[in-house]
């Protein structure tokens, strides 16, 4: 049985415009950049600069011609609207806290030699048949970011089988990569840990402490990664300071050693701070990057070509499906100009909001004086959804006297503390830190001490969470942080 009724709905969906806009205020200053670029390309109504034969005198002659004649054609485009609205300041976007200084600056980079390329290179100065050259660049071939080779050899030798149609054994593989293993960096084609150390400790001149070291890599490997300081010197019949030699010949080797050919060959990735906050006789002022509020208006061609319509009489088809698709491209470039203002406003209002609620932190630069505070915080404060927040926040960065910061890291949880007020999250990782970084190496705190010791200073947390928040921190249980 069909039936008919009528059902009243109340919904809220956003417009494509919205969306865009949504989009363009998630985007931090680069990106920013490419989406202009990107828009520019795919409209041509939108140009970019000022132009050379603007003048104020020029701008009200047009619009005095203009609005004296109004005219609506067969296509519904008031001509002079768009005519006016070109020469209209308003569509131009400005900004007063920024100068031409800020404008961009292109970094070059220099192309450097892959690490790969760099060992290949050094093959060259051994002599190998044609076998083993196959062998020698696949094992390089093998040889991850870090430096090492973390495949068993029987692996390699069914690789070879299967790719290199190369039939070999185990032990020319093995022959074979001990050269590999002479290759600079020192340490580069190691299997594990203990053999990259080793590897290195071999080269070195050989002294007590660096004979120690390799005796210690190779008999107790097991004892000195745990750190139990006790049964090497017991096992080595030697004394603290003997063993405190060779542990510092140990720690100055490089447990990566790709890791450091990497870094100096990889294309930086510069951070190019979205807002830059200073103190000014003791006020805090917040800038927006000139980068983000760039010149855009109207293209000068664009209204040629409808001053051209306009004054033909007789207007043919294609004339007036012309004039369409500038219309259209019109109101793409004002919207999208529009969009760029609301985008930098919304910017501005929002990093102003953190800037005052982090008042004492932007003045001080002690981590201990962050609030907690958390997205909603912001947004009851601006007016905004917790979504417009978090897109501001999120991926953007803040040049300030102490550094440049991601927006995000100034959120954080409160917690209570043993007077009941609400103290931030960042502030008790930042006193865990400086406890752990003035423990006694020789005892280092346990968790269930460190949550004791933060308990005394006024912060109730459990043994857990000292364990959670010592993680998070990057640093590594009591027995590792131990020294001899």
């Amino acid at each position: 049985m069909l039936k008919q009724q009528l059902n009243f709905k109340l919904s809220q969906k956003l417009s494509p415009q919205q969306i865009q806009l949504m989009k363009l205020i998630q985007l931090p200053t680069q990106a920013f950049e490419q989406r202009i670029v990107q828009e520019m390309q795919e409209n041509p109504a939108l140009d970019t600069g000022k132009e050379a034969s603007e003048t104020p005198e020029d701008t009200y002659d047009d619009e005095e011609q203009y609005e004296s004649d109004s005219e609506i054609i067969e296509t519904d485009i008031n001509i002079d609207d768009y005519l006016s609205d070109d020469e209209t300041p308003a569509y131009r976007l400005s900004a007063n806290n920024y100068s031409s200084d800020d404008e961009e600056k292109h970094v070059p980079y220099a192309s450097g030699t892959s690490f790969t390329q760099f060992l290949m290179t050094q093959l060259s100065t051994f002599r190998l048949n044609e076998e083993e050259v196959e062998i020698a660049i696949f094992l390089v071939g093998s040889v991850d970011e870090s430096g090492y080779i973390r495949r068993p050899i029987i692996d390699i030798m069914d690789d070879l089988a299967f790719t290199q149609n190369i039939y070999t054994t185990e032990e020319k593989i093995v022959k074979i990569l001990d050269l590999v293993q002479q290759l600079d960096p020192a340490g580069v084609g190691a299997r594990d840990l203990r053999e990259c150390l080793l590897l290195q400790l071999e080269r070195k001149s050989p002294t007590e402490a660096v004979q120690l070291a390799i005796d210690i890599m190779e008999n107790a490997f097991e004892h000195f990664s745990k750190k139990h300081y006790v049964k090497l010197l017991q096992k080595f019949d030697i004394t603290e300071d003997q063993l405190r030699e060779a542990i510092r010949e140990i720690e100055g080797l490089n447990p990566k050693p790709g890791g450091t050919y990497s870094s100096n060959t990889r294309i930086i990735e510069h951070v190019v701070p979205d807002f830059t906050i200073r103190i000014v006789e003791g006020q805090l002022e917040l800038s927006l990057n000139g980068r983000n509020a760039p010149e855009l208006h109207v293209s000068k061609e664009y209204s040629e070509m409808l001053k051209g319509y306009k004054a033909t009489k007789e207007k043919s088809k294609s004339q007036k499906d012309a004039v369409q698709f500038i219309k259209q491209k019109l109101d793409g470039a004002k919207w999208f100009i529009d969009a760029i203002k609301q985008r930098q406003q919304t910017l501005m209002v929002t990093m102003n909001a953190i800037m005052h609620y982090q008042e004492a932190y932007f003045l001080s630069g002690d981590e201990r004086k962050l609030r907690p505070m958390i997205l909603k915080n912001i947004a009851d404060t601006i007016h905004m959804d917790v979504s417009t927040v978090s897109r501001v926040a999120n991926s953007k960065y803040v040049d300030t006297p102490y550094g440049t910061k991601l927006i995000k890291e100034f959120f954080s949880e409160s917690m209570k503390n043993d007077q009941g007020e609400d103290v931030s999250t960042r502030e008790i990782k930042k006193i865990l830190e400086i406890t752990i970084s003035e423990e006694d190496k020789k005892k280092p705190l346990t968790d269930d001490k460190l949550a004791k010791i933060l308990k005394q200073k006024g912060y109730p947390i459990a043994r857990r969470t000292v364990a959670k928040y010592r993680e998070q921190l990057d640093m590594p249980v009591a027995r590792l942080r131990k020294e001899i």
